[in-house]
């Protein structure tokens, strides 16, 4: 797996011996960033849920996002993540890695709202019950023009709005999707 773009473009990350994690494929990660990229910027503060090997974060990063939150419920996968971010030589003040479910971290009082949060669960998970807790706390976690994408089974049918978020956009690549929501 390897950065797309931006200043780590082309660097190799390490990924897991096993084959438990399901890494967003390139293509994907060019497409979402190409739709991403005129929202980030220094300022931009992005947040990696279910992060894996910290690809989708570390791309931000290399397109210049000013911070990237890791948040993963594997040990293993956080330390993963560090790796990678040591390897790149990435400053640990634009980082912070969690170990913690996505449900538990949304679920907590956030001191910093973020700009772009990205969920990618293992596609056998229910999404219901994070879409709840994140729509339930979109003010705490999100602000005001911030977006939360997540990425998706075909077969796994999203509501276009919950609590406080909507919809607005659905990308379909493959039997892959990409569901775009933002605050109501």
């Amino acid at each position: 797996m390897r950065i797309i773009a931006g200043e780590y473009r082309g660097r190799i990350l390490k990924s897991p011996s096993n084959h438990k994690t399901r890494p967003t494929s390139d293509r994907l990660r060019e497409t979402l960033f190409n739709i991403l990229n005129p929202k980030i910027d220094a300022d931009t503060r992005f947040l990696d849920l279910c992060a894996g090997t910290g690809a989708i974060g570390i791309e931000a990063l290399s397109r210049g996002a000013g911070f990237a939150g890791f948040v993963d419920k594997s040990i293993r996968a956080c330390a993963l993540i560090e790796e990678n971010l040591d390897l790149l030589q990435i400053p640990e003040e634009q980082t912070e890695v969690l170990h913690s479910t996505a449900e538990k971290y949304v679920s907590r009082e956030q001191t910093t709202a973020w700009d772009i949060v990205f969920y990618d669960p293992p596609y056998k998970e229910d999404y219901r019950q994070f879409l709840f807790e994140f729509a339930f706390n979109a003010s705490n976690l999100l602000n005001g023009d911030g977006i939360l994408v997540v990425e998706h089974h075909t077969k796994n049918t999203l509501p276009d709005a919950i609590g406080e978020v909507r919809r607005w956009r659905i990308l379909k690549q493959g039997e892959t999707n990409l569901s775009f929501f933002e605050r109501n």
